[in-house]
């Protein structure tokens, strides 16, 4: 091994998508962006039409450029930036249904594609995206005249599921769309597990799919083995690493694998993290460097070939503890220089 194996589990994903959908009062959609949270949006694209999705979301039309080459026509590929300015081509050649966050989108879209499909993204109380009670209000008549294939929202907070911001949210969502005759959707992957009462129509998993939190038992998705270049013995009292970051306090044996902040293995998790050969723990030792990564392995009887980062020992939600971050910046942060593996 050269290089470091990036394998992903496709049948983990859509194991992990059916099992939110068997949660879901209505349909359940599949959200891919960032290249599927950096795992691949065509192979996760197509197993997930393979298992049954028939609505997929990314961030920009771009993103839904690339997944309709992957996925084909016939299925709906909502945007969450709406029809920003430049899309109109791109929204047109990939039959793509922009979420409009404003009347400035809604102008731009029914000027420029007249008739095409589109949705529309409320602000509940995130501050982020979608048009404000007053916005919605003044527009809301003319919007649902069109018929509009999605009215939804955003959770600020679904991943703490007693947070008094769920209840504030879903009550303005409710609010906003009651006895509008258009499907809705307010749940991503937290909102699904707070229950049925913020499922709506529709909702939309994401980083449930990938092995992520809060979806505590989402199947591990994937896996990352990193090769080791070279072991050598660190004697008590040397150094390991930029600015001599570890000390050994006794008689070392220190691996070094291929891998570091380059390939999106951050380096603020040092010497927090661990690496594992098979089910010993090899503590993480010095800096994380762009190329490398250091470990002790003292404790193993044979020096290692690779070590793992992620899998059956750590999920990616631990090492981004380790780092001080969430599951989601670590997934879309993994590089291009892995050798990637695609289990069924």
């Amino acid at each position: 091994m050269t290089s470091a194996t990036l394998t992903i589990d496709l049948g983990a994903v859509v194991r992990n998508w059916r099992a939110l959908d068997a949660m879901s009062e209505g349909e359940t959609g599949a959200v891919v962006k960032a290249d599927a949270y950096g795992l691949g949006a065509a192979p996760v694209g197509q197993a997930l039409r393979d298992a049954g999705v028939r609505n997929f979301f990314v961030a920009t039309a771009g993103e839904g450029m690339i997944l309709r080459d992957a996925i084909g026509h016939g299925l709906r590929i909502y945007v969450f930036s709406g029809h920003m300015e430049g899309d109109t081509d791109d929204i047109r050649a990939a039959s793509l249904t922009p979420l409009l966050n404003s009347v400035d989108q809604m102008l731009r879209h029914v000027e420029a594609l007249p008739g095409a499909p589109f949705g529309i993204q409320l602000d509940t109380g995130m501050n982020r995206l979608g048009m404000e009670p007053a916005e919605w209000s003044a527009v809301r008549d003319i919007a649902i005249a069109q018929r509009p294939a999605l009215i939804m929202s955003h959770l600020a907070c679904a991943d703490e599921p007693d947070h008094a911001m769920n209840t504030q949210q879903l009550e303005a969502f409710r609010a906003m769309t009651d006895g509008i005759d258009i499907p809705r959707s307010l749940a991503a992957t937290g909102g699904t597990l707070l229950g049925t009462k913020y499922h709506f129509d529709m909702t939309r998993p994401g980083v449930g799919l990938y092995g992520g939190l809060p979806f505590v038992d989402a199947e591990p998705v994937v896996t990352l083995d990193l090769p080791v270049i070279q072991v050598r013995e660190v004697p008590q009292g040397e150094t390991v690493g930029y600015a001599n970051g570890w000390t050994a306090q006794k008689d070392s044996r220190i691996a070094t694998v291929s891998g570091g902040y380059a390939d999106g293995l951050i380096r603020a998790m040092g010497g927090k993290a661990a690496l594992y050969a098979g089910d010993t723990r090899c503590p993480v030792v010095g800096r994380v460097s762009m190329d490398l990564i250091t470990a002790d392995v003292s404790a193993l009887a044979q020096d290692p070939t690779s070590l793992q980062l992620m899998g059956r020992h750590q999920s990616v939600d631990t090492v981004a503890d380790a780092a001080g971050t969430i599951g989601y910046e670590i997934l879309t942060q993994l590089g291009q220089r892995y050798g990637r593996t695609l289990l069924a």
